[in-house]
């Protein structure tokens, strides 16, 4: 039987790896008071998520100003760095964002990656826009701090060296 856990409000939201560059996986971990929930993601799901926020954030501002003295009331978040242990509770599939507009908090829902027909396991991370722009921000260092780029042909370049299919199979 599948499971909802509600961290709401979450105390800690983070999206990190373990592992050397090209071999990490990634993933997306919060925590309410004691309890602490990771989730394997992929790297896309993270960038994903990340620009979802942004967009998310933009129509909030829109819609919804924010309260300057909310600001002041949350706590800055400065230690993004994953909790042990870091043992995934599963592989998420989907991930949603919502809004409440009475407590003026945004929900993200990640759902576990299943087979057809099978009901998924559910964790909501429940957060204020303070602690999704500190998560986007976050999040996009540490993407960037994967394998760097190959200016050719846009592939991971390995420490091994890189085979480019655009240089002929010159190797960097």
């Amino acid at each position: 039987m599948a499971r909802h856990i509600e961290l709401n409000p979450v105390s800690h939201l983070t999206i990190g790896t373990v592992g050397a560059p090209g071999t990490r996986v990634f993933y997306l971990q919060g925590s309410r008071g004691t309890q602490i929930v990771s989730l394997t993601m992929e790297k896309e799901q993270a960038r994903l998520l990340a620009g979802s926020f942004e967009t998310l954030l933009t129509e909030l501002a829109e819609k919804y100003p924010p309260d300057t003295r909310e600001a002041q009331e949350d706590p800055m978040w400065t230690d993004m760095r994953l909790r042990e242990p870091v043992e995934a509770l599963f592989r998420i599939g989907n991930i949603g964002l919502g809004f409440n507009e009475e407590t003026n908090q945004i929900v993200l829902v990640a759902y576990e990656l299943v087979d057809e027909g099978e009901e998924p396991n559910v964790v909501s991370f429940w957060i204020s826009r303070f602690q999704v722009q500190a998560l986007i921000k976050h999040t996009m260092e540490v993407i960037s701090a994967g394998r760097p780029i190959c200016g050719n042909c846009g592939q991971p370049i390995d420490a091994e060296g890189h085979f480019c299919p655009n240089r002929n199979g010159h190797s960097h």
